[in-house]
């Protein structure tokens, strides 16, 4: 039986998983438009004015301002983004990339697809970022760039990467798709590596409308080739601005631009940046105040953070001790409403990656494959939602509580709760539930 005999949830706890939960708690919900704005495009937009609009222009300007970045090119998908790079990078067949083996499949895919052989890394320990004490041994002279992804808007030490890639010359690619709005000792992530490349997609803390992405460009000399590569090859940009009489074929490209409908989706978003981060901050704050006593007693691990990182609250994720027990717990959560996930399969257990490459042993990646377990988090998620979640993992767990804060305006000390008896802790536990407050 929980632990819990107070009312988080109003009401018993469920006695069979057929029982209806009270409370239906999606994993996520993309942020809207209509919720937020009243509206999901702009009075503004003008329907016919579809390619390099006003909102294009002003997402366009936003993003080469916000980066500081000499140019940034909004894309259909981060997946674009990623392949933009690739062909600026020149990556062709012979060539490596060394990136993280815990990502999803459009990191590889970008220079798989350029015939690179990708060079896997395996994960920290304590997170699943890539671990930068083994990336040395992976390099050799055919090194030709080395992605990093920030998992969950944190970062690993960006200053010690760039040494790396700057010591043996290689180009820095930021896969920074969890990452908008977040950064690393004060300077925003994407604007570390060469080339860096942001997700809008649905699941996302912004999006464009589903899908859409942006590729920051840090370092001049890929400034102009990007702009070729973007419009299909062509020299249309100089055309625009009058340097040539008409526009053609000078090198290969695609259609890499992210509509002017998605702009005009993502624009008003982009002024409430902050806003939407405070906000996931404190459900972010929320669940690991609450679940702290869970990591304390040994029944799973909480995210890493430096002390360095400013993270943007993209994912909440706990560690569970094996696969089985991380698939119980998806199953016991679901029964009652709330949808969690699991996240990548390494890429290194995937099956494309086993036929073409020898076997390699991640092993931190593989332990993040098999127990890392995300928590529904969004935008519009209620008080109600997010302690609905809490109490169903106390139920899962059957353990005392001890919690020291929920929000920046409570906070109790830990100390004096050793002393309590566990019916005091679990009466305190729930009366702290009950004060959790979502957004201040």
């Amino acid at each position: 039986m929980s632990m819990f005999q107070g009312n988080i949830l109003q009401g018993a706890p469920y006695t069979t998983p057929e029982e209806k939960p009270a409370i239906q708690v999606p994993f996520n919900l993309p942020f809207s438009n209509a919720l937020n704005f009243n509206e999901v495009i702009p009075a503004a937009f003008d329907g016919t004015a579809l390619f390099r609009g006003k909102y294009a222009a002003l997402v366009h300007k936003f993003f080469k301002t916000y980066f500081d970045a000499p140019e940034v090119v909004p894309t259909a998908s981060c997946t674009n983004a990623l392949e933009l790079a690739a062909l600026l990078l020149d990556i062709k067949k012979g060539d490596e990339v060394i990136l993280p083996a815990y990502t999803y499949v459009s990191t590889a895919n970008a220079f798989e697809l350029r015939g690179a052989k990708l060079r896997l890394c395996d994960s920290l320990n304590t997170s699943p970022n890539i671990d930068l004490n083994k990336i040395e041994n992976l390099i050799t002279p055919r090194t030709k760039a080395i992605v990093v992804i920030h998992y969950g808007g944190v970062s690993v030490n960006m200053y010690k990467l760039q040494e790396i890639a700057q010591r043996y010359k290689i180009a820095l690619i930021e896969d920074a798709a969890h990452a908008i709005d977040a950064f690393y000792d004060g300077k925003r992530l994407g604007t570390f590596g060469d080339l860096a490349t942001f997700s809008f997609h649905e699941t996302k803390n912004i999006t464009s409308g589903g899908q859409g992405g942006l590729l920051v460009i840090n370092n001049e000399q890929y400034v102009s080739r990007a702009r070729i590569l973007r419009d299909c090859g062509t020299n249309r940009h100089n055309f625009y601005l009058g340097l040539v009489d008409k526009y053609t074929w000078v090198d290969v490209g695609s259609v890499y631009n992210l509509s002017e409908l998605s702009c005009s989706y993502l624009y008003p978003q982009l002024l409430y940046l902050g806003t939407i981060t405070q906000k996931r901050l404190q459900l972010w704050n929320n669940y690991y105040e609450a679940l702290r006593i869970f990591q304390e007693n040994g029944y799973l691990k909480l995210p890493f953070v430096s002390d360095l990182t400013e993270h943007n609250a993209h994912i909440f994720y706990i560690t569970l001790h094996s696969q089985a027990e991380r698939d119980r717990l998806l199953k016991f959560l679901k029964e009652r409403g709330v949808v969690a996930t699991f996240h990548y399969s390494g890429l290194h257990q995937c099956p494309y990656y086993q036929r073409r490459y020898p076997k390699v042993e991640l092993p931190n990646a593989g332990k993040f494959s098999g127990r890392l377990l995300r928590l529904p988090l969004y935008y519009d998620m209620s008080p109600e939602q997010q302690r609905h979640v809490l109490k169903c993992i106390d139920e899962f767990f059957h353990t005392p509580k001890t919690k020291i804060k929920t929000n920046s305006t409570l906070a109790l000390p830990f100390l004096p709760f050793l002393n309590l008896t566990l019916g005091d802790q679990s009466l305190l536990f729930n009366f702290i539930c009950d004060m959790v407050t979502v957004g201040g």
